[in-house]
Parts: structure tokens; sequence; C-alpha cells
């Protein structure tokens, strides 16, 4: 449903629940410690990655059970939904503007799919370092350690990405990640 129009003719749209977005930004603080701040093998360290990989699994229930556009079938990225997102951003490049999106677009959801993905990867590879069977085994460690790559690099696109749409849909999308709602100018 949408809010009205601010005094600038702006159009304000509630768009992430609370749980979203605490869910988000915790995620992202367990990242950054976890990668920049803590020293890796170190029990804080361990218990950063449990406690990332229980906010994903917690964030795919609320995939199922939360909010409207928390849900998956809000966005999640079927094949004519990417084809259509696609046209649209072709469209965008040249215009300089994208019809917004509500909740997550379609590049989006891959997106955010994707991360999650890596977290519960890193949370898994982490784990299986701390049992007796691969305590010390080099090529779990260096796949942690490329998957914690991986998950950076994807993590610092997301963010790029999100400045970028942000700015041709009209929508300060990092804001909105804040508050809740979406203010399309």
């Amino acid at each position: 449903m949408s809010s009205p129009a601010t005094s600038d003719g702006a159009t304000r749209r509630p768009v992430w629940d609370l749980f979203v977005r605490i869910f988000h930004w915790s995620l992202v603080t367990c990242v950054i410690l976890n990668y920049s701040v803590v020293e890796e093998g170190e029990w804080l360290h361990q218990w950063l990655g449990y406690t990332a990989s229980a906010l994903v699994v917690a964030r795919v229930v609320w995939g199922f059970i939360g909010s409207r556009h928390a849900r998956f079938a809000d966005f999640f990225p079927t094949p004519a939904r990417l084809r259509n997102h696609w046209t649209e951003l072709r469209s965008a490049l040249r215009t300089g503007h994208l019809p917004p999106h509500v909740g997550h677009s379609p590049f989006g959801a891959l997106m955010m799919l994707a991360l999650m993905a890596l977290v519960l990867l890193l949370g898994l590879t982490g784990w299986l370092q701390t049992t007796d069977q691969f305590w010390g085994v080099e090529w779990l460690q260096e796949t942690h350690e490329i998957l914690a790559n991986t998950l950076m690099v994807t993590a610092a696109v997301h963010a790029m990405a999100a400045l970028l749409i942000g700015r041709l849909e009209r929508c300060n999308l990092i804001a909105a990640m804040i508050s809740g709602v979406k203010v399309f100018k």
C-alpha cells in the first residue's frame, strides 16, 4: 500500500519489516567483524560464524512466514522475472531511469540468495574444521578462505549495485534498509 506523497512529491512505500532490517545489519556486522577484525580460529570468530549462519537460517524461515516483501514468493528470481528485469535494466542504462521495485528486484534476489548461500557454506566449512575428521585439513581451510574472499567481493558488488540501482530507481536503498521505507522521487 502506498503512502501519501511527501511535500517534495516523493512517494513513501513501507517495504522491509523490522526482522529483515535487523537480520541484514546483524549479518553485515558479523561478516565485517569476522573478516576484518577478529582473528581466524578464535572462539569469537567461530561464534560470529555460527551467529551469521543462524541468522541466515532464521531469514530463510522468515522468507516463508514473514511480511509480504520478506517472502520469497514476492521476489523469487524466476526466469521470466529475470528476463523482464534484464530488459528493464538495459533500457535504464540508456534512459537513466529504472521502474522501481517495491521489494527486492529479481537480480537483487539472486544476490541475496548468493550471499546467504555463501554464509551457510562458510558456516559449514568453518564448523567442519572443528571436527576430528577435518581438523587441520588444508583443502578445507583453503576452501573456507576462498569462500570468505568470495563473500567479501560479492558483498562489495551488492553494495555498489544498491547504490547504482537506487540512483536509477530514484530511491535511497541504503536509507530504506535502515528505515524500512522506500522513498521514490
